[in-house]
């Protein structure tokens, strides 16, 4: 019987434990680790992993393909889940996903793991997205099934099974870190009403540690996709890397929200997301320069069931495929050049020019060389009011 199982393995605590659990259970595990931003010390986990107990360690760079094929197709499609979360988390689960399937295949293994628990949203995004690339493949979640109730009993399992981990160090929150973003919850943010502290955050400065003077950007697009930074050409995670310095700095990208959970609960998320939003405001400014109104209208629509479909693990869907390929046409003439201005935490565009603008100066001037031809407008007016008139019930008919 095939007893060997892919695991997606971060190094800390849970996956630690669960490498341990498996192997006493008779599985061969091999922990698999995609690089997507999150500044791990692989080499660190490498052997943590083997000291655990894994049979074998993969390690992936998977950055290139994150910002390309997840990161600014999400851009592209303006999507912000609740107004607030620019999907940074939900966005690596399925390319992490893809990566644990492909090395499956590789090692000829009839099982794959997580460590995610059964009130969260990553266990719904990780075993959808592998049910859709794989559904032969049977999955294992030891978080949702093991002995194991606490935080504290997991130490002690370390502990009793010599798994060399940190358990002193208590770590006051659950922090999920990549290239686009980073995500806070759990401890004292459980309280709504608490204020964080200063200390919580990593990427961005508060508005009284932030810059004095205001930081300009000038942020140039091709087909929707962020290409160069002030002038110089660079590719997309060195163009995000700094980016969200420059933004980080400036106190740019803080959000603090309570949203809604796929499996019906509401969380408190703290996110930062410097680069994100900057590109995400910028982007939509050009936009609103090149698309004519039905459709840049029409696409805040498709933004928002994109948001929701990445936020609920649905990304290797027939309608994300379908609202990719809407929201590519769309992008044929998103090209030109935004300058934002970053400053005590407001991103603010300040200009925006395009070859493909559908601005014309010359209509909307009030000034000397104006050619719209306002007596038209008392017709306009007339006919589009039409259907209302005396519709209001006090009105009188």
């Amino acid at each position: 019987m095939n007893k060997k199982v892919v695991l997606a393995y971060s190094g800390g605590l849970d996956t630690s434990v669960i490498i341990k659990w498996l192997a006493k259970k008779g599985y061969d595990v091999i922990a698999y680790m995609a690089d997507v931003g999150q500044e791990s010390d692989f080499e660190v986990y490498k052997k943590r992993a083997l000291a655990t107990g894994a049979v074998k360690v993969v390690v992936e760079d998977l950055k290139k393909e994150f910002v390309k094929d997840f990161v600014f197709k999400s851009l592209k499609a303006g999507a912000v889940y609740e107004g607030g979360y620019l999907l940074a988390t939900a966005l690596s689960r399925p390319i992490i996903a893809k990566g644990l399937v492909e090395t499956a295949h590789k090692e000829k293994a009839a099982y794959v793991a997580h460590g995610c628990t059964g009130k969260g949203n990553d266990q719904v995004r990780f075993e959808v997205t592998i049910g859709s690339l794989d559904p032969n493949l049977k999955i294992l979640a030891p978080v949702r099934e093991w002995e194991l109730k606490t935080r504290a009993e997991e130490i002690e399992y370390a502990k009793k099974n010599n798994i060399p981990i940190d358990t002193t160090k208590k770590k006051p929150y659950s922090i999920d870190l990549n290239l686009w973003g980073i995500s806070i919850e759990s401890g004292k943010l459980e309280d709504p009403y608490y204020a964080p502290d200063e200390d919580i955050y990593q990427l961005t400065k508060g508005v009284d540690k932030a810059a004095a003077e205001p930081v300009y950007a000038e942020i140039e697009f091709k087909d929707g996709v962020p290409v160069k930074l002030n002038g110089k050409a660079m590719d997309g995670v060195s163009l995000i890397l700094k980016l969200s310095k420059m933004a980080g700095d400036a106190g740019v990208g803080r959000s603090d929200m309570i949203e809604n959970r796929l499996v019906g609960i509401k969380s408190r998320e703290i996110y930062e997301a410097p680069a994100a939003w900057t590109l995400f405001n910028a982007h939509k400014a050009l936009e609103s320069l090149v698309l004519d109104r039905e459709t840049f209208h029409f696409k805040e629509a498709v933004a928002l069931k994109y948001a929701e479909l990445t936020y609920f693990g649905l990304w290797y869907t027939p309608l994300k495929e379908a609202l990719d390929k809407f929201v590519d046409e769309t992008q044929k003439s998103v090209n030109g050049t935004v300058k934002v201005k970053l400053h005590k935490g407001h991103c603010i565009v300040v200009g925006r020019k395009s070859p493909d603008s559908l601005y014309k100066k010359e209509l909307a001037t009030y000034e000397k060389g104006d050619v719209f031809d306002q007596s038209l407008a008392k017709g306009f007016v007339q006919i589009w009011g039409l259907p209302y008139k005396g519709s209001h019930k006090g009105s009188k008919k």
